[in-house]
């Protein structure tokens, strides 16, 4: 029998050829699952792709630091119909959204970032151990994943941690940028380290901890961020989640 064709790492979300294209960056464990709301909403002003992560299927290997994935994704952009003017992405997605613009802002115009609870090192982890953050992830990024997935998905797990721990953002950033940090002892040291990088980061504070932004609780939030950033029209009053706009 032979094997099921594995899917791109470029995945199409919203074809919209003619119209701004965004990116959706994966976190660490690899997946898009948690960026449906995400791209449901981008998809209202234009094209949205996403970009999975190596090593989630048979005969991947998952990579293991970030500088090589971003070298693997960057070539993938260049297959949209339009350059991207955004990268979104959570956790170590922000980075990898970051290190894509900065290579992209080096050879033509920087595009916008959006960073949802990224650090510029793993002082997220600080206090967890490797065991802990990998059930995290495969709770929130792999929660419905097919058992005979298993093992995959939780390698690649354990190999994003391991590119995290070792990364260090150093690059610079001339495009605009939104950070969006969660409540943490570490959230003012985070907002430092991101302002050092970019003079055009603004900042918004989310009410809830790493794992929980894609939660009914704080998802109103992280969208009502995301359309002031991209609208400039600040939004004060987020809406429920199935409450119209």
């Amino acid at each position: 029998m032979t094997a099921p064709a594995r899917p791109p790492l470029l995945l199409p979300l919203s074809r919209r050829p003619h119209a701004p294209q965004a990116v959706l960056v994966h976190p660490g464990g690899g997946g898009l699952s948690p960026y449906t709301p995400l791209a449901v909403r981008l998809a209202r002003r234009g094209g949205v792709s996403g970009i999975r992560a190596r090593g989630l299927f048979a005969g991947e290997r998952p990579d293991t630091a970030i500088d090589v994935m971003a070298q693997r994704y960057l070539p993938l952009l260049e297959t949209l119909p339009r350059r991207p003017e955004l990268l979104v992405g959570w956790s170590m997605g922000g980075v990898l959204a970051w290190e894509l613009g900065a290579r992209l802002a080096a050879t033509g115009p920087a595009p916008a970032v959006v960073m949802i609870d990224s650090f510029t090192r793993r002082d997220e982890f600080a206090g967890a151990t490797r065991r802990d953050v990998v059930d995290r992830i495969m709770r929130s990024v792999h929660a419905r994943v097919a058992r005979r997935d298993q093992p995959w998905a939780e390698a690649t797990a354990h190999a994003h941690v391991t590119a995290s721990g070792r990364h260090r953002v150093t690059r610079t950033h001339p495009g605009p940028a939104l950070l969006m940090a969660c409540a943490s002892p570490h959230r003012r040291t985070q907002v430092e380290n991101w302002a050092r990088l970019s003079a055009r980061l603004r900042t918004r504070e989310l009410d809830c901890g790493h794992f929980d932004v894609f939660g009914r609780k704080a998802l109103p939030a992280v969208l009502a961020h995301l359309d002031e950033f991209l609208t400039g029209e600040p939004n004060r009053t987020p809406q429920p989640l199935g409450g119209k706009r």
